[in-house]
């Protein structure tokens, strides 16, 4: 049956003119050496165009043509082939009509789909013809190219191309969970996970165990998209795995841990820092990736304005004060300080930094991790810190009045000093230290320079935000600081001293050339950067 079928094609293509004998002979050539679908061979090569043929087959065979864009699909009759079976033979289930399934199929030839369909579903089979790029397009949109069984991962790569550098100690006789933890597929699964986040950008890799499955999700661009789930009996060897990793207690279940490890993996190295939850069905690890070449840029490339650029270029030439970069979590802050370290790290300055926990090792600098366990808090740390001659502190978050107290202090006596704060936008963080205890003559005579920051995500500049495989169909690849920077000068010194409103001093330092938020964020807007969703989305109403 199937030869007849092929016959009758190969018979109308011939006659219709659409091939040559010549042609014919070269597409048979192609499949015997490479195999596939006689059908895609003819696709494939540019012989006959896929509406074409579609057109052609479905008269042939008397098959209805569906045009799928077009075409309700019910996700019930869906769940009924699996997606390796409709990625393997390109089809989708339409709809369940009693004991009739309808199929849509690029190929209707290939009757091993249909008895592997009849096998599978116990039901009859009624193919209808559709573009085999438009059956692709339904099998990504009802089954998710994002969301794949890990299991169909793993079975496309036997081998995984990463090395752990630098893990803790791993002992194989404190449970079973240890035993399955370094059990080869469960290497493997975790492996692949970590490859996966590297080749998407992935800036956070979620492990969440769920009621009846471990799922995987990735935060790329700042957004997060769910990627993997893993079946609930792998559940306690992949969180084993991960904390024997991090050099973390397997053993422990009731409290938080946190910790660390690096991999070197398609030719760069990867710290990752790993934190771990107890939730109600098990223990929830996320894992941040901190890539060291983002530091090592500067602050000519991390895309600030001409404006911006400047007011810090002249704070970091200043040889004593304060300089503090304010937003919320995940804003980059972190980023935009240790880039201004990189840039003061020379052999002629002493840098120490203390920071809970350290992000990013850094060489040429003294990092200290603040562990208030024993009593090393940040003003602790910090009045050490002192006691070593520093030309250059940063200090990870000012978080109390004893920390902020210090700090300026020692921004007065000699010292650059470097820290971040949690405001909406520039002026505010004066308020905030002022709130803190700190008297305003204080933070009048060290603040130099208060920087608000956000990132917005960027337009892919491969399909111009329409969606493309590089950008995963976001339409957004990479993300840009936004900022806010207010330069303190002897008028706002002034207002500080007077304890005037922040929007006096906001008001002011517009005026004299700050740009907003929004107005930056705007701005990058109307070079086409960005979007005005983005805008909207990170940025609030003046």
């Amino acid at each position: 049956m199937a030869k007849s079928l092929h016959d009758k094609l190969t018979q109308a293509l011939l006659t219709k003119k659409f091939l040559t004998e010549k042609d014919l002979k070269r597409a048979r050539d192609i499949q015997k050496k490479e195999g596939g679908a006689f059908t895609s061979v003819l696709i494939r090569e540019g012989m006959v165009k896929e509406e074409e043929l579609l057109s052609l087959m479905s008269s042939t065979f008397n098959i209805p043509a569906v045009n799928l864009a077009r075409y309700k699909i019910e996700p019930d009759g869906v769940k009924l082939i699996p997606e390796k079976m409709a990625r393997q033979y390109r089809l989708i289930a339409i709809c369940k009509l009693t004991n009739t399934l309808i199929v849509s199929m690029s190929d209707p030839l290939n009757v091993f789909a249909v008895d592997d369909l009849k096998m599978l579903t116990k039901l009859n089979i009624e193919p209808i013809l559709s573009t085999e790029s438009s059956i692709l397009e339904a099998i990504d949109k009802f089954y998710g190219t994002e969301k794949r069984r890990l299991s169909d991962i793993v079975k496309e790569q036997e081998t995984s191309d990463i090395e752990v550098v630098d893990a803790a100690k791993e002992e194989f006789d404190i449970s079973e969970a240890a035993l399955e933890g370094e059990t080869a597929p469960i290497v493997k699964i975790v492996s692949l996970i970590l490859l996966e986040s590297l080749k998407r950008r992935a800036s956070d890799i979620h492990v969440e165990p769920e009621e009846d499955s471990l799922r995987v999700r990735y935060r790329v661009d700042g957004s997060l998209h769910e990627v993997l789930t893993i079946p609930k009996k792998n559940q306690n060897a992949v969180l084993a795995r991960l904390k024997i990793m991090s050099g973390m207690d397997i053993t422990e279940s009731r409290i938080p841990q946190d910790g660390r490890f690096k991999i070197r993996a398609r030719n760069k190295e990867v710290d990752y820092r790993v934190s771990v939850l107890p939730t109600s069905f098990g223990a929830k690890v996320v894992l941040r990736a901190l890539d060291k070449s983002n530091l090592s840029m500067g602050l000519d490339k991390l895309g600030f304005s001409e404006y911006t650029l400047q007011r810090f270029k002249e704070a970091i030439a200043m040889p004593f004060g304060m300089i503090l970069v304010t937003g919320p979590t995940g804003s980059g802050k972190s980023t935009t300080l240790y880039s201004v370290i990189n840039q003061l790290n020379t052999a002629d300055k002493n840098i120490i930094t203390i920071e809970d926990p350290v992000e990013y090792q850094v060489e040429g600098i003294t990092q200290v991790q603040a562990n208030s366990d024993i009593g090393l808090t940040f003003a602790s740390g910090l009045r050490s810190l002192l006691r070593q001659s520093p030309d250059v502190i940063m200090i990870g978050e000012i978080r109390d009045s004893e920390t902020a107290d210090i700090a300026i202090k020692a921004s007065l006596t000699g010292q650059l000093v470097l820290s971040t704060l949690h405001t909406n936008d520039a002026p505010t963080a004066i308020s905030r230290l002022m709130d803190m205890g700190v008297e305003p003559f204080l933070i009048a005579s060290s603040i130099i320079l208060v920087a608000a920051q956000r990132l917005c995500r960027v337009v892919c500049k491969a399909c111009n935000g329409k969606g493309c495989e590089k950008c995963s169909s976001t339409g957004y690849y990479g993300r840009r600081a936004i900022l806010e920077v207010l330069r303190v000068d002897d008028k706002v010194r002034e207002l500080i001293i007077d304890r005037a409103s922040v929007d006096k001093v906001r008001n002011y330092a517009i005026s004299k050339g700050m740009k907003t938020l929004r107005q930056d964020a705007m701005e990058k807007y109307e070079k086409g950067v960005t979007t005005k969703e983005e805008v909207l989305r990170v940025t609030s109403e003046e």
